[in-house]
This record gives C-alpha cells, sequence and structure tokens, in this order.
C-alpha cells in the first residue's frame, strides 16, 4: 500500500521522510519516517556535523529549547505540542456557520431514516455536529490519547533499558529531563499526524472508530465540499453518503458495546510486547571509536532500533486487521443495502471509498502509523461478502447477532471463505444469545489482561 502519511509509531514499510530536515548534509528527519523501519526517528546520522553558528541551525536550537521546556508534562506524549504543531500546519479554512450546522443535521437524520429499513438496531446517533480541522484535532484529543498513548509509553520505558542501572542513578533529575525529550518527540510526531489527518477525514468515525463523544455524529463541510469536488459530484450527495457511514458506524459501535474496547486492546497487547535489541545496540557501538567524532557520525542506527513482531505482537495485529475489515465490510454492506436505488451516484461514491482505503485512506494511515499495520483490502471485500451472504441466510436479525460478543465474531479463516460462514453459523440461531448482553459489559478476558499486566 502507498505511504501517504505520517508516523507515530514503529513501522517496517518503504521509507519516506517527514518534518523538517536538518540544514545542509546530512538530511536528518525531525520525527520518523512514515513507513520506514526505523522507530521513533533514529536514522543515519553520517556525514559533517551542521555549523552552530548557521543561522538556520540557531532557528533550529532555539525549537528544540521550546521544546523541552514545554515537555515538562507527566504523560508519554506532550499533547500541548502536539496541538500546536497540528493546528500551524493547517491551511486556513472558514468557521462552521449555521448552514453548515443544519446541513448536517438533515443529512445524519435521513441517512438514520434509510438505515432503519436495513438494521435491526436503533439509531446510535444523539447529537450532530459540524466541525472545523481545528475541532476535529481538539474535540478527538481524548480517543487519540488512549490510541498512542500505551505506545509511546512502552516505547519510552523499552528506550530507557539501554541506560546502565548505575548510571541510572548517577543522572537523578536528568532522568526526568530525558522523559521530557522523548514526550515532545512524540507530541511533534502526533501533531504531524493529526495535521495531515485533519486535512483528509470527512466524519468522526473515518479512522476506523468513534474519536468524538460518545453519539455525536460529527462531519468536516469543509473537507466534503473539497471531496466532492474531486469528484465532480453534488456537494448533497457527498454529504448525505458520508452521513450515512458515519450514523451506520455509531448504530454498530453503540450496539457492540464491546467493539472499541476490543480495538484498543489490540493496540495495547502489542504495545506490552515492544522490545529494544540491546545486543544489537552493543555490538553496533562495539565497532565505533570513541574517540573519533567522524566514525560515531555514520552510525547507522536504523538496523538497531528495527522492530521486530513476537508472536503475541503477530496476534494482536492479524485480530486489529480482522476486527476492522469486520466493520468496513459490515458499514458498506448496509449502507449499499439503505440506498438501494435512491441515489444515482452511488456506484461511483463506493467505488471511490474503496480507491481512497485502497491508495491509504484515514483508517489506512492510522494503524499503520501506529503500529505499521497495513491493511488488506481484499479482507474487507471478503467482509463484505460474509456479511452479505449472512443477510440472506439469517436475514438482518440473525446477521446483527453475530455482533453480540467478540467471540461470535467471524475469524481471519473465516474471511478466507466468506460465503461458507453463513452456513456454518447456523447452529447460532438455537442458541440464547441474550447471555452475551453481560458477557459484553464484563468480559473475563479484561479481568485476565489486567491481572497479566499487574
Amino acid at each position: 500500500m502507498r505511504s501517504t502519511g505520517r508516523a507515530f509509531g514503529p513501522q517496517r514499510t518503504r521509507a519516506r521522510e517527514i518534518g523538517q530536515p536538518w540544514p545542509g548534509p546530512p538530511t536528518l528527519t525531525y520525527g520518523w519516517p512514515m513507513g520506514s523501519d526505523i522507530p521513533f526517528g533514529f536514522g543515519n546520522l553520517g556525514g559533517d556535523l551542521p555549523d552552530p553558528n548557521d543561522p538556520r541551525v540557531q532557528q533550529m536550537m532555539q525549537q528544540l529549547q521550546q521544546m523541552m521546556a514545554q515537555s515538562l508534562s507527566s504523560g508519554p506524549v506532550n499533547w500541548q505540542l502536539a496541538r500546536q504543531l497540528a493546528e500551524s500546519e493547517l491551511e486556513s479554512e472558514n468557521i462552521v456557520g449555521p448552514a453548515d450546522q443544519a446541513h448536517v443535521g438533515e443529512a445524519v437524520r435521513l441517512a438514520d431514516l434509510w438505515l432503519d429499513s436495513v438494521v435491526n438496531w436503533p439509531s446510535g446517533v444523539t447529537a450532530t455536529d459540524a466541525w472545523t480541522r481545528k475541532q476535529w484535532i481538539a474535540r478527538t484529543e481524548d480517543s487519540w490519547k488512549q490510541l498512542a498513548e500505551p505506545l509511546a509509553a512502552q516505547m519510552g520505558e523499552a528506550m530507557q533499558t539501554l541506560v546502565p542501572e548505575e548510571m541510572a542513578g548517577m543522572l537523578g533529575p536528568m532522568a526526568d529531563l530525558m522523559k521530557g525529550v522523548g514526550s515532545a518527540l512524540f507530541g511533534a510526531q502526533m501533531g504531524q499526524a493529526l495535521a495531515k489527518l485533519a486535512g483528509e477525514v470527512l466524519s468522526s468515525t473515518e479512522v476506523g472508530l468513534p474519536l468524538g463523544k460518545t453519539g455525536v455524529a460529527a462531519l468536516l463541510p469543509g473537507n466534503i465540499t473539497a471531496y466532492a469536488e474531486g469528484l465532480e459530484l453534488p456537494v448533497e450527495e457527498v454529504r448525505l453518503f458520508v452521513a450515512l457511514r458515519e450514523a451506520a458506524a455509531h448504530r454498530l459501535f453503540t450496539h457492540a458495546s464491546w467493539l472499541r474496547s476490543h480495538l484498543l486492546g489490540a493496540l495495547e497487547a502489542y504495545a506490552r510486547e515492544i522490545r529494544i535489541d540491546e545486543a544489537a545496540i552493543e555490538e553496533a557501538m562495539s565497532d565505533i571509536d570513541p574517540t573519533d567524532p567522524e566514525a560515531a557520525a555514520t552510525l547507522d542506527l536504523s538496523e538497531v532500533f528495527k522492530p521486530e513482531d513476537t508472536e503475541q505482537q503477530k496476534a494482536a495485529l492479524a485480530r486489529l486487521a480482522t476486527t476492522l475489515a469486520l466493520i468496513a465490510g459490515w458499514i458498506n454492506t448496509v449502507v449499499a443495502d439503505a440506498v438501494g436505488e435512491r441515489l444515482p451516484t452511488m456506484d461511483r461514491l463506493m467505488e471511490s471509498a474503496r480507491r481512497r482505503r485502497a491508495s491509504g485512506g484515514p483508517v489506512e494511515q492510522t494503524f499503520e502509523a501506529l503500529v505499521g499495520l497495513q491493511l488488506d483490502q481484499a479482507k474487507v471485500r471478503a467482509a463484505e461478502r460474509l456479511w452479505q451472504s449472512l443477510t440472506e441466510a439469517r436475514g438482518v436479525e440473525g446477521r446483527e447477532a453475530v455482533w453480540a460478543h467478540p467471540d461470535l465474531m467471524p475469524s481471519a479463516a473465516d474471511l478466507e471463505r466468506p460465503e461458507s460462514f453463513a452456513t456454518v453459523s447456523e447452529a447460532l440461531e438455537d442458541l440464547d444469545l441474550s447471555m452475551f448482553d453481560q458477557l459484553a459489559v464484563n468480559d473475563p478476558k479484561d479481568d485476565e489482561d489486567e491481572a497479566g499486566e499487574k
């Protein structure tokens, strides 16, 4: 998949630089490249040292001092810096007015009306809103904290293991300063990533899960208008199409109450296994003459800090990829059923949505940046066939019953033979699924995970 965004986590794909380069040779990145094998900004340090008298170097040092001064927060990510950077990189845009709010409200209400005929659950929308790009950043920050902080915290802890225990005691207050620098670097990466996403997202759920307040269906009119112009389609129809997907996602996450924590749990499971290869670092450093600055400058840390997934991480990524594919496939299925013949441009809209995902849409950028996960669009198409087959075999009620609990969900193997899942799952019709309602609220697996963390 083509890399289109900026990363804030371990990467294993084609290298691409982001951020502000250090002036002159060598080219250093402000952070770590999207799609590279280098986590958290460790690149080739080869080349001549920068001239400290260069005004550009002095300006960058001033910026670094400002970052460190802002990095006294106790968290693993400096969110104040992230917001400042994200907002500074965004182009100016018009504020949303009463007309935008009215258009969004009307579109979501119509979308919910259409969905009523094809989804067995009532609406999950309790309010509607129209956001600017900066409002999207501000109103989704709490969700980004849930997504990114476990990864940043674990990477920070892994990096601290590189400091010998006897030296850590000598550092004293400097240890907090080191944490502050890491918090600033992660904040800078989050800011750049959020700015990139804010310029593209069309709604609050487009990254794969609701990012705003529960039940608030929010669209971004400015981005929707630009998207409609690019497609050369009426903005009213594009807005309604986005509203249908937004309303469908809210129904799903409202009634499959376990789903959000399931996704976050997969990310946390991945984060718990982040490790740094100390042996590789020792081997690399053994070839460096500490009295020779030029030799140290040529040290390439890309291999030293290259992440290698453990079996537990591979399992977490597989679970994450399957769940995201099932979510996207279900939304595509119910939206297509809800529209029917009502929108003459529906085929073009659906094809555009598929191309958007295949070329690296917001959901792809988000999870590739977080954990280096490249989503397979073939899985989304397989999920669509699975939900369609299940609807034909068991009806809408039978299809929605599968979302009652994660243990009932199709597996990655089921996506390899989607049409057969409906036949295999016919036995579920004879089960009393009410027992899963309580299990979804108080899942024993969650307790085991918490116990494991302790």
